[in-house]
């Protein structure tokens, strides 16, 4: 019986030895799951994560913008160029437009192109020699361009700068008139008003009251009207006669000013005088003349004009005889080749440039 009883507690240590190493078998191989169910997560997180920045190629990203100037060594005279005739092709497509007087020109090319594959840009005018440019089609933002084409100026024959030569343009001044509101100050004016009352009369429900609701107040108005084009400014109403501590001005009527004013005055305590006052002013529009003087480069002439400027001439003396030319909408010289611009991101102002004609210098 001993002998027996012995065995079974060998036996049960020898569980009790073994139970903690399959528990920790398990712990093992729970681990090993875990450890690869976070792998195969963080690969399908990847894969998408690819897949999100993969997009597939739109048209719409294929926009080409850039600026036409003139070659030039001297910064100075690289100036914009206008109405150049841009052409951006792909094998059987081909999408062309203009550039802008300030140079600018963008190409929103209609078919798809794939990164790696290139479009050939065409710059054509007729004063310039032909420039052809590569552009290699990249989805990355980090591979974008903006693209500046200098164009070369075809060479103007030589001429006798002589009596018989090319004309000479000089003392250039531009007029041009700007408008503006003028308000002049042409007088004041004052009207006294009475409000009438019989004092310490009780408040009924028919009349208006005071304040503190316990007396009867009467109530009158003024009306006063500055004339056509004129407006009444810093307007005054006070209470100048009579039982003032007693009395209420409402100035709803006349605190902002302008052409019609009222007032509004009320008297509970007995008869009442008030004074309207204000000044009387005049809105015109005035028109001055002024002069300004272009800045010359090579062959070339750059000014710039306010916003409000108006009938825009230039003047100058062409062979030494003083002329004026008036710049319509075509902007249409004898002498010269002119385009405009506006200058909206900075002052709203008008950027002009015009380039001699062969035949003319400065």
């Amino acid at each position: 019986m001993q002998k027996s009883s012995r065995r079974s507690k060998e036996q049960r240590s020898g569980q009790r030895r073994i139970e903690p190493i399959r528990e920790t078998r398990k712990e093992m191989s729970g681990r090993r799951g875990l450890i690869w169910c976070g792998l195969v997560a963080v690969l399908i997180l990847a894969t998408v994560c690819v897949v999100w920045q993969i997009k597939p190629f739109s048209p719409s990203l294929m926009t080409i913008q850039g600026a036409v100037i003139r070659q030039d060594k001297d910064p100075r005279k690289q100036l914009p160029i206008a109405g150049v005739q841009v052409t951006a092709s792909h094998g059987g497509t081909s999408k062309s437009t203009q550039s802008e007087a300030s140079g600018y020109f963008t190409v929103v090319f209609p078919e798809p192109v794939w990164p790696g594959q290139e479009i050939s840009l065409s710059f054509r005018r007729s004063d310039y020699k032909p420039l052809d440019l590569t552009v290699q089609v990249s989805l990355s933002r980090k591979s974008r361009r903006l693209y500046v084409a200098s164009l070369e100026p075809i060479a103007i024959p030589s001429i006798d700068v002589g009596g018989s030569g090319a004309t000479v343009v000089s003392n250039i001044r531009v007029r041009y008139t700007v408008n503006s509101q003028t308000d002049q100050n042409i007088g004041s004016a004052t009207q006294t008003f009475q409000v009438s009352r019989q004092g310490d009369s009780p408040c009924t429900a028919n009349a208006p009251c005071s304040p503190d609701g316990n007396w009867a107040a009467s109530r009158e108005s003024i009306t006063m009207d500055a004339g056509v084009g004129n407006e009444y400014r810093n307007v005054r109403a006070s209470c100048i006669a009579g039982p003032c501590p007693f009395t209420k001005i409402d100035s709803k009527g006349f605190e902002r000013g302008g052409r019609l004013i009222r007032a509004t005055a009320e008297a509970w305590s007995g008869t009442a005088t008030f004074l309207l006052e204000a000044e009387v002013f005049h809105t015109a529009i005035t028109s001055s003349v002024r002069e300004s003087y272009p800045v010359l480069y090579d062959r070339a002439l750059n000014f710039t004009l306010p916003s409000t400027e108006e009938g825009v001439s230039i003047e100058a003396d062409i062979g030494g005889a003083p002329m004026v030319f008036p710049l319509g909408p075509d902007l249409d010289l004898s002498w010269a080749v002119c385009n405009v611009s506006g200058n909206p991101d900075v002052d709203k102002s008008t950027v002009y440039r015009c380039e001699l004609k062969a035949g003319y210098r400065f």
